[in-house]
């Protein structure tokens, strides 16, 4: 049987060991991405119909395919913190036809720290895009600061229209 002063001894223990435990505050999503949303020319939200699948080379100049869809109006692709400029390949297919836009996003990045006890992340501020104009009439930025909040669209995308 414990007496007295050891069961203090042994609650003042484990009121030290749990006050010594930290919470980690790091964030739930720590994924920074950028979002693209499509719109026509009066400013609407598009749906795009056809295939896009969207590419880029790495530096063992392999190609990594991101982002792959069809019926869409949106989709967020990873951004790098390690070049000034992103190069991506945009390839359109529909119904006997095909194309591809290559996009250029230049950006600055800087380390975001949270708490000591998370890894830091890179946030990035996009300061300039450009594309060429197969299918693209033109990229637009819509909020430069890329975070990880998934919720924001970053760039604007108008396909050319059928005129």
């Amino acid at each position: 049987m414990m007496s007295w002063k050891g069961r203090g001894l042994l609650g003042l223990a484990v009121i030290g060991v749990l006050l010594s435990c930290s919470t980690i505050d790091c964030p739930v999503n720590s994924l920074v991405e950028t979002k693209y949303e499509f719109y026509s020319s009066t400013g609407e939200t598009l749906t795009l119909l056809d295939t896009l699948t969207v590419v880029t080379a790495r530096q063992d100049g392999i190609d990594t395919v991101f982002n792959k869809g069809s019926n869409i109006s949106s989709f967020s692709l990873p951004i790098s913190y390690s070049h000034p400029e992103d190069v991506f390949v945009f390839r359109f297919k529909g119904d006997g036809w095909q194309t591809a836009d290559t996009v250029w996003i230049k950006k600055e990045d800087y380390p975001h720290f949270e708490s000591v006890d998370c890894n830091p992340l890179f946030y990035h501020d996009l300061t300039a895009v450009k594309c060429t104009h197969n299918l693209l009439d033109s990229i637009v930025i819509n909020n430069p600061s890329v975070t990880n909040d998934n919720q924001v669209v970053h760039l604007y995308i108008y396909p050319k229209t059928g005129d």
